[in-house]
């Protein structure tokens, strides 16, 4: 059983394949961590419970010994109020005033089934669940606390649910979805920092004491920040040392922070971001926070990864039900971007016969009367000045050519000039008047009204219903502000970020329901909302809106981090670069987008004979390493964010290996070219070292000890933005 209870000990221990998480109910009913990392046989830890004396931390109630103090014990969901000046999980406010809280061990019950999260994603699944009733005996407040373990995965879910069982309104102020004390500083925080075009670029400092946090506050997850923390040991690279990994499956404002105390102790949270939130909870009424994935790795970054990569295709809704091969799409985007019509279209279309591609995405401007960015958005009707006939005769050309047909929507933002703006100028998120802002000349809907999401469910079901669409791209443009909700009372405005995001997974629920034959994928200006949250409703998400493949390299690498490569969309652009201007080989553009979901963002009728054969040869390639990017074991094997000691550097190299172990794709990718520099070896990863492997493009056959063991020396590179790839079969 992957999670114990020792009654004489009050121990609970929850094991996963290769680590325990170990706490215990101490001394007055309070829940005292123990131990996070590797694999323990049942063991009473009591004795690593030593606290140094503090006169200035206060004892809890009826004691008075030095230990005596949650200032000093490792809290397992500590609260404010009681001593403990580190920051809490939960904080709450009551009717007199009181935001005093001192929740103690009152129950618990080991499940073999999950209970879902209402209204939230989550992993599905687990092999066992812990719920442990906590209560502030005081108030009558209740909070449950639950644990889930994946034990083959290595990962611990946690979640909150907040029940008020006072007999009167409580406001929640501070609701995490996991705290951790670990008893020690000796970390590197690892953090996935970025900006629109530039997401998810790997940020690695040593903790120091203090307040260490990265949040975001626009209402999404962002460019900026992602809602995921790594603790690594100082030593700890891509296959070595102790790494503790965070990751929350929400979309919205939140917060990872790690905090060292006075005694060098280090306090990991994450969860809501507790700015510009709170919630009212009526007596009887519940509040459930964001489920929290953790996992513990004693080999370096690369496990923690692929125990993060291994429960989201197996557990993360519908990334773990997409079984068939990625489709390989080409947008038109880059090609037209505003200005095209029907015979535009099909012209591109017809130009894709023989490459390979599968599906055909029209992008923005096919709707209202949208000619530039300035019109229509939530007016999801065709712009009959563009195409007449409407949809059809497009859809049917794609099928006539032998592609699906996808299509572009932003269906969370509104145009003033919009025929639904001026029917409905309350639905925008703004405070009428104010003055406020716009981005990219458009607002927020306010889906945390129900009104406004049964819209969109009617007039984008109606699309789908109506339209042979077999993929949507489903883009976010601008992030919230003028947090003002006509539909929420004064005392509940503080709930609209959480309450949005709650409207959108009701929605994005109905619609993945009700059309599962569809291919959703997430965009947000690109990466600007990669989170768990959304894969959960789509399996693959625009990883960001520079299509450079050697930005990519960086961007990819990073995301890499904590998703799968299987949900990143990459695709080959144009040369030279429409964001950076960078002229790139077709063949580095192509390598760098086969590791993740394929495709291309190009005007096909521009290429010439050799382009179009590079196409066709890369579209066949890639469906035969499909299955390896969408199932196979990751492994970082260059980092692109390390410099080279003999000049150059941000080289990238990575690999795919099959579950087991029979095959294996391998990518390498250089930026700049050095003069005169050295061999460079690589050590390869994941194999089976006693079996001999084919690599075709080497022709040659190599041990897999030899490849992971003494390397592979990688052939001589001479220009900028080179790349390769090898396959390895193992021989029968």
């Amino acid at each position: 059983m992957p999670i114990t209870y020792q009654s004489e000990t009050r121990t609970f221990q929850l094991d996963t394949a290769h680590s325990s998480y170990i706490f215990r109910v101490y001394d007055g009913d309070y829940l005292f961590h123990e131990y996070w990392g590797r694999k323990l046989r049942p063991v009473d830890l009591i004795r690593l419970h030593a606290t140094c004396a503090s006169g200035f931390s206060p004892n809890w109630a009826g004691y008075t010994s030095t230990s005596q103090s949650l200032d000093l014990i490792p809290a397992e969901y500590p609260v404010y109020g009681g001593g403990d000046y580190r920051s809490p999980a939960m904080e709450a406010a009551f009717s007199d005033g009181s935001r005093l809280l001192d929740l103690k061990y009152v129950s618990h019950t080991i499940l073999k089934q999950k209970p879902s999260l209402p209204g939230l994603p989550a992993l599905d699944g687990g092999d066992a669940t812990l719920e442990l009733a906590l209560a502030d005996h005081p108030s009558g407040l209740t909070v449950i606390v639950s644990y889930t373990v994946y034990e083959e995965c290595d990962v611990i879910t946690r979640h909150a649910e907040i029940v008020n069982t006072t007999g009167e309104m409580v406001r929640v102020n501070r609701a995490l979805s996991a705290s951790v004390d670990l008893g020690s500083m000796d970390y590197d925080l690892i953090g996935l920092r970025g900006a629109y075009l530039r997401e998810r670029q790997v940020e690695r400092r040593p903790l120091r004491h203090g307040m260490q946090a990265l949040e975001s506050r626009r209402g999404a997850s962002g460019h900026q920040m992602n809602p995921f923390l790594a603790l690594a040991a100082p030593n700890a690279d891509e296959e070595t040392g102790e790494v503790y990994g965070a990751a929350l499956i929400y979309s919205g404002s939140f917060i990872a922070s790690a905090e060292v105390d006075c005694f060098n102790t280090t306090r990991l949270q994450i969860g809501l971001n507790p700015f510009d939130f709170s919630w009212k909870l009526e007596p009887g009424e519940s509040f459930t926070t964001p489920e929290a994935v953790l996992t513990y790795s004693a080999e370096g970054l690369g496990r923690m990864s692929r125990n993060f990569h291994t429960v989201f295709r197996g557990h993360l809704g519908k990334v773990k039900g997409t079984r068939r091969p990625n489709p390989i799409v080409i947008n038109n985007w880059e090609a037209t971007y505003f200005d095209f019509d029907e015979e535009k279209l099909c012209s591109l279309i017809r130009s894709c016969k023989g490459l390979g591609i599968d599906t055909f995405v029209l992008d923005d401007g096919w709707f209202g009367k949208r000619d530039d960015d300035t019109t229509s958005l939530g007016d999801w009707f065709v712009h009959r000045g563009k195409l007449p006939n409407g949809l059809k005769p497009v859809i049917d050309c794609c099928r006539e050519n032998g592609m699906s047909f996808g299509i572009w929507v932003e269906p969370e933002m509104v145009s003033e000039d919009s025929e639904l703006y001026r029917t409905h100028p309350d639905w925008a998120i703004q405070k009428e008047g104010r003055p406020y802002c716009t981005g990219r000349q458009q607002l927020v809907l306010d889906l945390s009204r129900r009104e406004v999401t049964d819209y969109l469910k009617e007039t984008i079901g109606r699309l789908l219903a109506e339209n042979d669409i077999s993929y949507v791209k489903w883009d976010m443009n601008r992030n919230i502000t003028d947090q003002y909700s006509s539909g929420l009372p004064a005392d509940r405005q503080p709930e609209l970020l959480h309450r949005y995001m709650l409207g959108l997974y009701d929605l994005l629920e109905d619609l993945t329901d009700r059309f599962p034959q569809v291919v959703f994928e997430g965009c947000s200006g690109g990466g600007g909302r990669f989170d768990a949250g959304m894969l959960y409703y789509m399996p693959q998400a625009w990883t960001s809106d520079d299509s450079d493949a050697i930005e990519r390299l960086k961007i990819q690498a990073g995301t890499s981090l904590v998703y799968p490569p299987r949900c990143m969309t990459a695709h080959v652009s144009a040369s030279p670069n429409h964001q950076v201007e960078r002229v790139t080989p077709f063949k580095t553009r192509g390598l760098v987008a086969m590791s993740a979901s394929f495709g291309y963002e190009l005007n096909p009728l521009s290429l010439d004979e050799e382009e179009r054969a590079a196409i066709a040869e890369q579209t066949a390639y890639y469906h035969r390493i499909n299955d390896l990017v969408a199932g196979g074991d990751f492994y970082r094997l260059v980092c692109p964010f390390k410099q080279r000691p003999n000049g150059g550097g941000d080289d990238a190299a990575w690999m795919f290996v099959s579950p087991d172990k029979s095959r294996a794709f391998v990518m390498y990718a250089q930026r700049l070219a050095v003069p005169a520099g050295p061999p460079r070896r690589i050590r390869l990863q994941g194999l089976d070292p006693r079996v001999v492997y084919r690599i075709e493009e080497l022709d040659g056959d190599f041990g897999g000890d030899e490849l992971m063991y003494a390397g592979l020396t990688m052939p001589y590179f001479m220009a900028d933005f080179d790349a390769l790839c090898f396959t390895l079969i193992r021989k029968i």
